[in-house]
Order: C-alpha cells, then structure tokens, then sequence
C-alpha cells in the first residue's frame, strides 16, 4: 500500500472566508437545561442552543463564490429548465451515466429506486448500509445484509481499507440468494465503519461478483471524492493519478448510484440517482413524477441544481480534498493524545470515538454512545451523533441486541470551522478525560419505530 504523503507545513484552509456568522455560546447550566428538554436526545435540540454542530456533515457545506453565483443565472421553468441539463452534464461527464434522475435528498433517491425494485423477502448486501438506506429496504419487507470484512469491525485496527467488503462472503452470499438479491450495493466511504475508504481493487471485485450472478450494482456515492481520494493516497499504483480520473474509474464499475447531494456535492440539499441502463428509467421517473415533482427538477428549484453542477467540479479540487482529510486526521490525532480512542485510521468526513473502549463499565444496553455525546454536549456545546446500540441495536422478542460498535461521530461540516475551533476543542476534552469514570448511562423512555435515534427519548440512570 502506498503511504500518504508526510508535510514540513500545517495544510492550511484552502479558502477565504467572505462571510461570517455568530458562534452561539452558552453556559453549563444552559446546556444542562436544554438536554433535558431535547430528552437526552440531540437530534431533539434547536440549532441555536449548540455551538460546534458536528451532528452530520449532510447539507451543512458552506459553498463557494462560484456556486452563490450559479444560483443567480438558475432557470426556475416548471419543465424543460436549462439548469436541469447543465446539472445533468456535470453528473453525466463525472459518471459516465446517461440517465439522471434529481431528488429532493439522497433518502428519497433510495425510497424511489427501493420501492420499484426491493419486495418482501428481497436480500441487499453491502459493505455497511447506513441508516436510512437501511431503513428503506426494510420498510419494504427486505433484509440489509451487511459484509465488511473483519478489520472493520475492529476501531483499533490500522487497515487502510476498513470499508472493504469480504469478496469470498458477498460471493457466497449471492450464490445462496441469488433469486432473492435484486440489486448489490456498495457504500463508499463506509459511513457507519467510522468513514472509511474502499479500495479500488475491492471496488473491481465486487463489480465482478455482482456481474457474475447478474445483479445490478449500485453505489451509496454520497462521499465518493473521499473515496476516491484515499485511494489515491493509499492505493498502490495510484499515486500520480488525477482524483477525477480514480472517480471516474468507480463509476464505470457500476451500474448506477444513489447520490446525497448534501455530502461531496457540497450543497444544503438535493440529490439523484444516475443509471447506465435505462430499463428502470420509466419506473423511477414515474414514482418521481407521484412524490418528488417533475423529472426535470425532482423536488428542488433549479437553483439547486445550478449549485450542485458546480459542486461536483470543485470537490474534485486535490487541494480541497488534501485540506478534508487533514482535519478529520488533525482532530482523530489529538483526542488520541489525550487517551480518546478513535477508529482508526481516520476516516474523510469524520472522526468516530470508540465509546464501548472510553467508558467500558457503561454496558450497551445503558448506550455509552449516547451518554458520551451527551457529555460533549454537557461541557463544550458540541452536537455530535451516536452511532451505536441506539442507532442499530435491536430488541426482539424481549432480548436486546446491541450493536457491533458504539461509537460516537463527529462528522465535520466542510469549509465551515477552523483549526483554532479544533484546538479549542481538543483542550476542553481533557475535563471529559478526567472525569470519564463517574460518567452513567441512560434508559430510554420513548422508542419510535423506524429510524429511532431522531426522535427517541432518554432519562439518566
């Protein structure tokens, strides 16, 4: 594997900043009393009440110049607008795909391509499905069948491709269900796996396995720049490469993708799916037409799609992408030294603390996931995300299930904090250290259905 490149200099923002908005401060008093009446639950809080929202990196991009300024020329006809075809060529010139189909967010992209092809009894492997799309395919009756190979399933481990899938399983998998498997996925960068990348070569041989058993693949491509980046920095043969050129690669491997628009697009909302072969074309455009709007703006106004056209260019920028990675990996460095595990490496949009290893005497049926993310919260306003036994865990027939991992995601808004943020943070972190022992978990007292971590809610034990 090649090595990622050593610098004498910081990498520094690769942006001016023309624009500024207030840092909400709060007291611990505050905060206490907004925890309470969110139910422990920081999905639950106004936005207004946090100050370093690290919640999800989804929509919350700070866009460019360039995009501010596309809006402005943006087409709003109800059919037919000129924004829609060049939205369409950026996505088709990046892809190679040749039927682009916007949506309002990448979960209505995966409920529209869900509902026309996924019945009950239908399998879906991938490497990790995360939550919605996980949550679409079994509101339908269907099984999401998760096979990450093993070392990403393990936060210590130093693997450089933890979000590979295991060939030899996903072959055997398809074998087995063949009949009932009417689509394979591939999620890239692994999102629930602490962010991280999946290796071109892994990439090849799960296309070669899909096309082995006559299964379309399509990618979960909400961060595929990332992606496509660690493979240039990790990937033996691919240093010299151009980034477009690795995407482009991946793409071509595929027979289609869903898109969150709201990751590397680097826009506030949108998304779409995008398919080489046009025999679900008809299908989909039709369920588009029935919930999302015309299947020339899909549910946005056009000038998100003028935003999303430029999007997709310049988050191909190396610079911008080199500065990316450089602060999930500033920020996974300095909770390491003062004794935070993190999943290791660090992934391109997030670091993910390994909870189950910070607060081992919380069990995970008391969520140390959640009771660490009310503590950041608790001592320096930070919105992070629980992924873990609340997100994941199961209770069936009375037994509780818990999840492979409890983590806890700080997923990184692009172009938004600074370093000195960072540094801020890192320092208060030292009283979480101290006193991590005393620390209790919660019980929840509200449990939704479907997708529960939004609107699930918590009491401290």
């Amino acid at each position: 594997m090649g090595k990622e490149s050593l610098r004498q200099r910081s990498i520094i923002e690769p942006f001016k900043i023309k624009m500024v908005e207030p840092l909400r401060r709060h007291t611990r008093e505050e905060r206490e009393a907004v925890l309470k009446e969110a139910g422990y639950n920081l999905f639950l809080m106004r936005s207004n009440q946090v100050t370093f929202d690290f919640l999800t990196d989804s929509g919350t991009t700070a866009m460019s110049a360039s995009q501010w300024a596309a809006m402005m020329i943006a087409d709003e006809s109800y059919a037919g607008s000129d924004s829609f075809f060049r939205f369409r060529d950026s996505v088709e010139e990046l892809t190679g795909f040749r039927h682009v189909i916007p949506t309002h967010q990448g979960r209505a992209a995966e409920r529209i391509l869900f509902t026309h092809l996924v019945k009950p009894g239908s399998k879906v492997p991938s490497n990790n499905h995360f939550d919605t799309t996980r949550a679409n395919i079994e509101q339908l009756g269907g099984e999401a069948v998760d096979l990450v190979i093993e070392q990403g399933k393990n936060p210590a481990d130093r693997h450089p491709f933890k979000g590979n899938i295991d060939l030899a399983k996903l072959d055997a998998f398809c074998a087995a269900n063949q009949g009932s498997i009417p689509l394979g996925m591939l999620t890239i960068t692994n999102n629930t796996g602490g962010g991280q990348p999946v290796s071109l070569e892994n990439i090849r041989g799960a296309a070669q396995i899909y096309r082995k058993y006559d299964i379309p693949f399509i990618l979960d491509a909400c961060r595929f720049a990332e992606n496509s980046y660690f493979i240039k920095l990790r990937e033996e043969g691919h240093g010299s490469r151009h980034v477009r050129s690795i995407a482009q690669e991946i793409f071509s491997l595929a027979d289609g993708c869903t898109m969150s628009s709201k990751k590397d697009n680097l826009v506030n909302i949108g998304g779409f799916i995008a398919l080489k072969h046009d025999r679900w074309v008809d299908s989909l455009r039709n369920l588009l037409i029935l919930t999302e709007g015309f299947p020339t703006y899909g549910g946005l106004a056009a000038r998100d799609l003028e935003a999303m056209a430029v999007g997709l260019q310049e988050v191909l920028d190396e610079s911008y992408l080199d500065y990316r990675l450089a602060v999930s990996r500033y920020m996974g460095e300095g909770l390491n030294q003062l004794g935070i595990p993190t999943v290791q490496p660090a992934g391109g949009h997030a670091v993910y603390i390994d909870a189950k290893a910070f607060l081992p005497h919380i069990p995970s049926h008391e969520f140390p996931g959640q009771a660490l993310a009310v503590e950041l919260f608790r001592e320096e306003g930070i919105r992070s995300c629980e992924i873990g036994s609340v997100m994941f865990g199961k209770n069936i027939n009375g037994k509780f299930y818990p999840a492979a991992m409890e983590l806890v995601r700080l997923a990184f808004p692009r172009r938004v904090y600074t370093q000195s943020h960072f540094d801020y943070i890192i320092e208060g972190m030292e009283q979480i250290v101290r006193r991590k022992n005393s620390m209790k978990g919660l019980k929840v007292v509200y449990d939704p259905p479907f997708l529960r971590h939004f609107t699930v809610r918590f009491e401290t034990l």
